[in-house]
């Protein structure tokens, strides 16, 4: 495909924001080089031209299946974005079983999650870390997915709005203006991941607004308007639409319904 017919698979501004979509699959650590490589080939051909209209669509693959990706995406000029699901702060070093975002960079990598709830709870990443971990994704000129989300314990104690307040606010602090207009942050409540317990239109609304609100009250409404705002949460064809539908939402970062290229081509087409 030419350079000019890429340009036909770009997401089209959602006139309502201002804003394009994103939908992103996050793979978790699942699917080998060669399983990702038919996996990504089956959604591509189940994809239409209008879907990549409607929004950006971005596979987000374990770190081994990059350099395979990268190559089948650019060499079949795929529009697809490629993200990867974590990175370490620093640029090099003594740090084995590392990864640093100057790698995925120079691997076409164009997201990086920062901070998912898996990171933060089984490996023990706190606030400080995802900071850090930010910056180093934009510093290599990389789009940060940021995710934040309250536990069921924190939501039954009525403290949602505390959480993703301080995890935006401790996030974001270090961060200029103008790279914070690019930023992606992810609401994800950790009640709603691989729970089948996913959140409800009003709940994703909600969470996407009181993040909004939290950097306009830091920032500007400027800053605020620029940024996405994904939905994340045990997403699937049959709520897709009705999540994504609020103005306040900007796309789906969807997980395990993402390793079906069946079942994301419908998330994408519902």
């Amino acid at each position: 495909m030419a350079a000019k017919n890429r340009e036909t698979l770009q997401p089209k501004i959602n006139p309502n924001t201002n804003r394009t979509r994103l939908i992103a699959g996050n793979w978790k650590m699942n699917m080998n080089h060669l399983e990702a490589i038919q996996a990504v080939q089956k959604l591509h051909y189940l994809l239409r031209p209008a879907d990549y209209g409607f929004a950006e669509i971005c596979v987000i693959a374990p770190f081994v299946d990059l350099r395979s990706l990268q190559l089948l995406i650019d060499s079949d000029s795929m529009g697809f974005s490629l993200g990867a699901q974590n990175c370490y702060f620093e640029s090099k070093g003594a740090f084995t079983g590392e990864i640093s975002a100057p790698m995925l960079a120079k691997l076409g990598v164009r997201y990086v999650l920062v901070g998912h709830s898996e990171r933060r709870t089984i490996f023990g990443e706190d606030d400080s870390i995802v900071a850090k971990k930010l910056k180093a994704v934009f510093e290599s000129q990389m789009i940060p997915i940021l995710c934040v989300g309250e536990t069921e314990q924190e939501k039954q104690a009525g403290r949602s709005s505390e959480v993703l307040t301080r995890q935006v606010q401790i996030a974001i602090e270090a961060v200029p203006d103008e790279l914070l207009k690019r930023i992606v942050i992810a609401y994800e409540p950790v009640w709603a991941i691989g729970t089948g317990l996913a959140a409800t239109d009003v709940d994703a609304s909600w969470g996407a607004s009181h993040i909004r609100s939290v950097i306009r009250s830091l920032r500007s409404a400027a800053v605020s308007d620029s940024a996405h705002i994904l939905y994340g949460g045990s997403v699937n064809a049959g709520n897709a639409r009705s999540l994504i539908d609020s103005e306040s939402v900007d796309g789906l970062l969807v997980g395990g319904a993402s390793l079906d290229p069946e079942e994301f081509a419908r998330i994408v087409q519902s």
